[in-house]
């Protein structure tokens, strides 16, 4: 999309049902769809069926750095690349408003491949407050595509990426939140493959209860040699 160009939305009203409705969303820009999205609505509903994952064992917040201090510690290091060096600087230069601090963040120095999981602390930066829902789903939105399809190339670090793009996104919403309050992010990825990877990503309130379950698949290419040492 150009966000120097208006967006027409169209919606077209899929289903209304009594406890169940649909909406499906187009974006068009130049003539062109850009995005394409549908939305499902129920009416708050109780159930005896119940159950959820428990959510994992991990510091809280507060005990961890955030991304942009470990950012500058790796900077520091003066036996850092010239490229990784860059890089690093373009990330922290982004305006970015979220607050992350990594749970297991990935040593830059190590060459040894990872599982694909990871998991971050995450919450939007500033006051949102009691508002309407909708508003901490979005913006909850917005926080869950950060570094989401990432999580697939941990096991391939050794790859220069050379085109990375999200292909569909899905969320479900399954219990209040805010989305200004720290929230567990749980991000893994179960498969990779044909220039393309699949994402899962759960976001657990502090008191262990699930708010959002995520997934997205998109495209990866990478170089065919693998990168070099980054000391």
């Amino acid at each position: 999309g150009d966000p120097q160009v208006p967006v027409l939305y169209e919606v077209e009203r899929t289903r209304t049902g009594k406890s169940f409705s649909v909406r499906s969303v187009k974006a068009i820009q130049h003539g062109k769809p850009i995005f394409i999205c549908q939305a499902s609505f129920q009416l708050s509903q109780g159930s005896p069926v119940q159950h959820q994952f428990t959510m994992p064992a991990v510091p809280p917040p507060e005990e961890l750095l955030t991304q942009e201090e470990l950012i500058q510690k790796f900077l520091q290091s003066p036996n850092l690349a010239e490229r990784y060096r860059k890089h690093l600087n373009k990330i922290q230069a982004e305006d970015v408003p979220i607050d992350i601090k990594p749970v297991n963040p990935p040593d830059i120095f190590c060459s040894q491949l990872q599982e694909p999981k990871q998991l971050f602390w995450v919450r939007a930066r500033g006051y949102i407050g009691e508002t309407d829902m909708k508003v901490h789903c979005c913006v909850a939105a917005y926080i869950s595509d950060y570094a989401f399809l990432g999580t697939a190339l941990l096991p391939h670090r050794q790859y220069r990426i050379k085109f990375m793009v999200s292909l569909d996104h899905s969320m479900w919403f399954h219990a209040p939140f805010r989305a200004d309050h720290w929230m567990l992010y749980e991000c893994e990825s179960p498969w990779a493959g044909g220039c393309r990877g699949l994402v899962q990503g759960r976001l657990w309130r502090r008191d262990g209860v699930l708010a959002v379950t995520c997934a997205q698949e998109g495209v990866i290419r990478v170089e065919q040699t693998p990168n070099q040492s980054k000391l």
